[in-house]
């Protein structure tokens, strides 16, 4: 048994709420959530797989813990808008923690999923990371690419949320799944507000395992899918970004999608 509890924090780090159980754990926060405020799970076991839900607008996620106590920051203002409006809103909030299935941990699935992604956030997977984001907007934040989120024929505030490289030809972003997995397809959905916007004809991935992959794109809304062989990484970088000769000077991704099991 793994023990496990929820915990909602003020920003003074006083706890405001916490629930305790075995294996499973529910909370239910009734209140309205304040600038500064966290939400922290902790489990008596590290490296293990879980399914944590940390908003019930926001769904649930199949996650990896490499730490024993997770710090999420409640996002507001500006950093609520790459949200739908219903999350995190409302004075009565359900949570919910508990260990991953063997059934959902075999799986073949979207690895790179995590709505629970945040920028920051430590001993969480998959994450997201970049060396630049436009204008440091949560709307252009990397996370926004792994959030489950495909829409990709606006951009702005959700649902049209994406990663934005503020014009940079060096831009990159890392995806770290935390542990090995066994991938063998990946997706991208680039951003596609034409005549806004911009596209990659060429990008570059490079993973763990020392190989690489340059991978020509075309101009489209429509997911541009690769199989490969399939290959043990512990990450990802996709770099090499490739602009097409167009007046638009804003290519982005809206959504990268790695497929596999765990290795």
């Amino acid at each position: 048994m793994v023990n496990l509890s929820i915990e909602v924090l003020n920003q003074a780090g006083n706890k405001l709420v916490e629930c305790s159980n075995t294996d499973e754990v529910y909370l239910v926060y009734k209140d309205t959530y304040k600038e500064g405020d966290k939400i922290v799970f902790k489990s008596s076991e590290k490296n293990q797989f879980f399914v944590a839900q940390i908003d019930d607008a926001l769904g649930e996620a199949f996650v990896y813990f490499t730490e024993k106590e997770i710090v999420y920051n409640v996002p507001f203002e500006e950093k609520r808008t790459n949200f739908s409006p219903k999350v995190f809103s409302g004075n009565i909030h359900l949570l919910h923690l508990r260990l991953a299935t063997k059934e959902e941990i075999g799986a073949y699935k979207n690895l790179a999923k995590n709505v629970v992604d945040q920028n920051g956030i430590e001993g969480l997977y998959p994450h997201a990371k970049a060396n630049v984001e436009t204008r440091g907007e949560a709307v252009f934040a990397a996370r926004n690419a792994i959030d489950g989120v495909c829409e990709n024929r606006s951009h702005g505030p959700w649902p049209y949320q994406s990663w934005g490289i503020n014009m940079q030809d060096d831009a990159e972003m890392k995806l770290d799944f935390g542990r090995l997995v066994a991938v063998d397809k990946i997706v991208l959905y680039t951003r596609s507000d034409f005549p806004h916007d911009n596209w990659w004809e060429q990008v570059k991935i490079v993973f763990s395992d020392d190989s690489e992959l340059v991978w020509d794109l075309e101009k489209s809304y429509k997911p541009h899918i690769i199989n490969i062989e399939q290959k043990k990484i512990k990450w990802l970088i996709l770099k090499d970004l490739k602009k097409a000769d167009d007046p638009s000077p804003f290519p982005a991704l809206t959504q990268i999608e790695v497929y596999g099991v765990e290795a």
